[in-house]
């Protein structure tokens, strides 16, 4: 019994002995942080404590993006020619070497003719240029003329070298310029307005760009990022808002900022769609309220051939069009419709596109496309 005694007291002072024990490093920790879960932090290192005590950090704001500086028109020309040559010089191939036949009899001239109209000339310029072939290549005596010099002057007089193609990109009266592009969809429009944004810039002027394809979010965020890329203003309404107080507010702001031209992009219209056509005369009609409109552009893809002029015809009558910039010039278009749709409208070609690339627009130039077309 006295051993058993012994054991229980042994173990109860063990017992209070490890309760002590226990309540005095209770004492000793740190009270744990309040409403969490108790975390025994490993003690500062020199690391640590240069952490703690360095300044917070601060929040940047993104850089701006790069503005890009668009290429010059002399480099334009001369690059869009080397690529005209490539994808024309076909038609005038084929002319030069009917035309250097030892006898251009009456089967000759007919496939002359027919390689004229191929090109989408059309049959009025094809008559009158072989009519003018026909008198000057006559031999009458005497060494017989150059086959290719007659055609490329004849070809440069087709093309109306003497025609206005300058763009009227400035207004008067202390109004901006305001340049109205028009056309179907599908022929690259929102791209074209893009793309003369770029060329007026690396001519130093000041543009805005007025969003007015409000049914299509797609173009209006295109020409919003056309305009970043050079850092031109774009005016855009909600989707869906009305065109024409878009293209007003667009040419109020230029003119409130001294803008020298405003590029107002339009909803692709299908030439058949009379109500459409008639809310692009309102357009017009809004922006003139405040200041005239200086050129109407139509874009036309050159690839559509005889319907690209049902269209050209359309869009004059509603619209007063007083210049073509023709896209898609090359590949499978034939070059023809240059003489074609301006003999159909009676306004010159002003502008020329030759491919996909941000630079690959550029003032039309009729003796450097007849060279191309000659090859």
């Amino acid at each position: 019994m006295g051993d058993w005694l012994y054991l229980i007291i042994g173990i109860a002072v063990v017992g209070v002995l490890t309760l002590v024990g226990l309540l005095t490093a209770g004492r000793r920790r740190p009270a744990p942080p309040a409403g969490g879960t108790d975390v025994i932090a490993p003690p500062p290192t020199e690391t640590d404590t240069a952490v703690d005590t360095a300044p917070e950090p601060t929040l940047e704001s993104p850089a701006a993006p790069t503005l890009e500086r668009p290429e010059g028109t002399a480099s334009r020309l001369v690059r869009l020619r080397e690529r005209l040559s490539r994808s024309q010089g076909g038609l005038g191939r084929g002319l030069l070497a009917l035309l250097s036949r030892d006898r251009l009899d009456e089967d000759t001239w007919e496939s002359i003719e027919d390689t004229l109209l191929t090109a989408d000339i059309g049959v009025g310029p094809t008559q009158e240029l072989v009519d003018n072939l026909r008198s000057r290549l006559r031999v009458q005596g005497g060494d017989a003329p150059d086959p290719r010099a007659v055609l490329r002057e004849e070809l440069v007089k087709l093309v109306g070298p003497d025609l206005d193609r300058r763009l009227q990109v400035t207004g008067t009266d202390g109004n901006p310029g305001v340049v109205l592009v028009v056309g179907v969809n599908g022929a690259g429009k929102t791209t074209t307005v893009g793309k003369i944004a770029r060329i007026l810039v690396a001519q130093d002027h000041t543009v805005t760009l007025g969003a007015a394809d409000t049914f299509r979010a797609a173009a209006v965020d295109q020409l919003a990022t056309w305009g970043e890329r050079v850092g031109v203003d774009v005016v855009r309404g909600p989707e869906g808002s009305d065109p024409a107080s878009v293209a007003f507010e667009a040419v109020k702001t230029a003119a409130a900022q001294g803008v020298d031209t405003v590029l107002v992009d339009t909803a692709g219209r299908l030439q058949n769609k009379a109500g459409l056509m008639d809310e692009l005369g309102k357009v017009k009609r809004v922006i003139e309220k405040q200041a005239p409109v200086t050129e109407v552009l139509l874009v036309l893809d050159a690839t559509t051939g005889q319907n690209g002029l049902i269209q050209a015809r359309v869009f004059s009558e509603i619209v007063d069009v007083t210049g073509i910039v023709l896209t898609k010039l090359d590949g499978s278009a034939k070059g023809g419709i240059v003489v074609q749709v301006q003999r159909e409208l009676g306004v010159p070609v002003k502008l020329v596109g030759l491919g996909e690339g941000a630079d690959d627009l550029a003032p039309f130039d009729p003796g450097a496309f007849v060279d191309a077309l000659l090859g």
